[in-house]
C-alpha cells in the first residue's frame, strides 16, 4: 500500500510541477528558440530514440545544442570538453542544463519522470534482450530527467557506476518514496549551479575524441552483457 501510494504521488507531482513549469517558462522557451536559430542552421529541438521503463523506446526531446547530424560525427554519443560539434549557444545550454527543458513534455506524456534512471539511447547498451540482470534492473522504473546517479557524480561516473546508483534508487524508492525524489531534485539543482561533471572524461587523453568514444562504447556494451554472477559460476563449473 505504501509503495502504491508513493507511485501515485510521484506521478501526481510529475504532472503538476511540469505543467506549471511549462507555462511559466514560455518566455524562456521563446528566447532559447530564437538564440538557437540565430546561432546555427537546423531545428530548435533535437529528438532522439531513448529507452524507458521495460525497455520501451520513445522520442526524447532537447533543445538542440550541437550541429545537425552531430551523432554521426566525431565522438558520436559522447561529449568531451571542447567538443567542436557543440554550438556557442549550445555550450551555454549544456552548462546550465537548459537544453533539458523540453523533457518536461516527455514527463507529462508519461515517457519520463522527474526522477529516475537516466534513459539511455536506444542502441547505447547494445541488444536490450540480452542485457544481464544488473543492467536490466534499471529498466524496472520509468526513466528520469535526473536521478541518483546524476547527483552522485553525473559524467564523472562510469556507466557501470551509474547503473549501480540507478538500481540503488529503485530499491530505496520502495523504502523512502517521494521523499527520496525530493532530495534528489534538490541535489540536482545544487549540481547545476556548481556546473560539475558536465563533460565525459577520456580513458586515454592522447586519443582523439572519435577513438576514445569507440573504446568507451565497446567497453560499455561488453560490461552490460557480462554473464550474471550465478551464470558465470555455472559456466566455470561446466568448464
Amino acid at each position: 500500500m505504501w509503495y502504491l501510494l508513493n507511485k501515485f504521488l510521484k506521478r501526481f507531482i510529475d504532472v503538476v510541477l511540469c505543467s506549471v513549469a511549462l507555462i511559466l517558462l514560455i518566455p524562456v522557451w521563446l528566447i532559447i528558440a530564437i538564440a538557437i536559430k540565430c546561432d546555427s542552421k537546423g531545428p530548435v529541438l533535437f529528438a532522439q530514440d531513448r529507452r524507458t521503463k521495460n525497455g520501451r523506446i520513445f522520442k526524447m526531446y532537447k533543445f538542440r545544442s550541437m550541429v545537425v547530424n552531430a551523432e554521426s560525427m566525431g565522438a558520436g554519443l559522447f561529449n568531451y570538453e571542447n567538443d567542436p560539434r557543440v554550438t556557442k549557444v549550445g555550450r551555454f545550454l549544456r552548462n546550465t542544463s537548459l537544453d533539458e527543458l523540453p523533457q518536461l513534455w516527455n514527463v507529462i506524456k508519461g515517457d519520463l519522470s522527474l526522477v529516475g534512471p537516466r534513459p539511455c539511447v536506444s542502441y547505447e547498451l547494445g541488444d536490450f534482450d540480452t542485457l544481464n540482470k544488473k543492467y536490466k534492473k534499471r529498466f524496472e522504473a520509468r526513466g528520469g530527467i535526473t536521478g541518483l546517479a546524476q547527483v552522485k557524480g553525473r559524467n564523472e561516473n562510469s556507466w557501470d557506476e551509474k547503473v549501480t546508483y540507478d538500481n540503488m534508487y529503485i530499491d530505496e524508492f520502495k523504502k523512502q518514496g517521494v521523499w527520496l525524489d525530493i532530495k534528489i531534485l534538490v541535489g540536482t539543482v545544487v549540481r547545476v549551479f556548481k556546473k560539475e561533471d558536465i563533460y565525459e572524461e577520456k580513458k586515454i587523453e592522447s586519443m582523439s575524441d572519435a577513438e576514445a568514444a569507440k573504446l568507451a562504447e565497446e567497453e560499455i556494451i561488453r560490461i552490460a552483457h557480462l554473464p550474471d554472477e550465478k551464470e558465470a559460476q555455472s559456466i566455470e563449473v561446466m568448464n
